[in-house]
């Protein structure tokens, strides 16, 4: 299932079922678990482990070192988790002494000449659109979506079911289950329609709308509306999660 023109180190831990294309090198300290299958022209190096089931389209270069002048050659890794697919022209770099690790979870789709830099954290059923880009210390939660030709700043969090449109500048923490535009971005409603997709029953978006109405687009400071919440609102697991959320922010709310 090896291609004659690929270079497969002897010392990498490939499993007997992965397809590797041709002109592909892949170096010493790689593992690719079963079922994956990866395109012509590829590069992967490093520490890079590769989970069951994913696809790496062509040309695609992961493992290489970090963009950090800080780097300084430490042992550092990327960790991939399963069913992924990654297309065409991707870079995936691996972690800095900081926190040692880029990783990506699972049911990811990451689109064609899209960048996850360094100390990276990609939860599970993520989508990042064709050119998005994670500066380092990014983390986006579960089931985001990244529109093309994001750019995302350092140590900005994402959280779970927000979706980013396309051509955005984030500078500042995005809530969960939000919809965020702009340059920067801002806050231009809730999720409702990624909600309802993912099984969020019709009780659970009408009490996020109204916690959504108190803390973004009434003319409270942010921090009385966290007050008003916990007045106003019954507090169901979805809302302490958001007041989490904003409460820990370390960057600011994009409002």
């Amino acid at each position: 299932m090896i291609h004659p023109t690929a270079i497969v180190s002897k010392k990498a831990k490939i499993a007997d079922d992965v397809v590797i294309g041709h002109y592909t090198v892949i170096e010493d300290n790689v593992e690719i678990d079963s079922g994956c299958e990866i395109g012509p022209f590829c590069r992967i190096v490093g520490n890079t482990n590769i989970g069951k089931n994913t696809r790496i389209f062509s040309h695609t270069v992961i493992g290489s070192p970090p963009q950090d002048l800080k780097y300084k050659g430490e042992k550092t890794r990327v960790e991939i988790g399963d069913n992924n697919i990654i297309r065409e022209f991707v870079t995936i770099n691996p972690g800095t002494a900081q926190s040692g690790v880029t990783k990506i979870g699972n049911n990811n789709l990451i689109m064609a000449y899209a960048h996850i830099a360094h100390d990276c954290e990609i939860g599970n059923g993520v989508i990042i659109a064709n050119a998005g880009t994670l500066a380092g210390h990014v983390k986006i939660e579960d089931k985001v979506i990244i529109g093309g030709l994001t750019g995302i700043h350092q140590f900005v969090r994402v959280g779970k079911l927000a979706i980013i449109g396309g051509c955005s500048k984030v500078v500042q923490d995005v809530p969960p289950f939000s919809t965020v535009d702009g340059h920067p971005v801002s806050i231009k409603g809730l999720n409702s329609i990624g909600l309802q997709r993912a099984g969020f029953s019709p009780d659970v978006i009408n009490s996020l709308k109204k916690a959504f109405k108190i803390l973004f687009f009434s003319n409270h400071p942010l921090h009385k509306g966290l007050e008003l919440l916990r007045v106003e609102l019954k507090f169901t697991p979805e809302i302490e999660y958001l007041v989490h959320f904003v409460h820990t922010s370390s960057r600011g709310i994009c409002l």
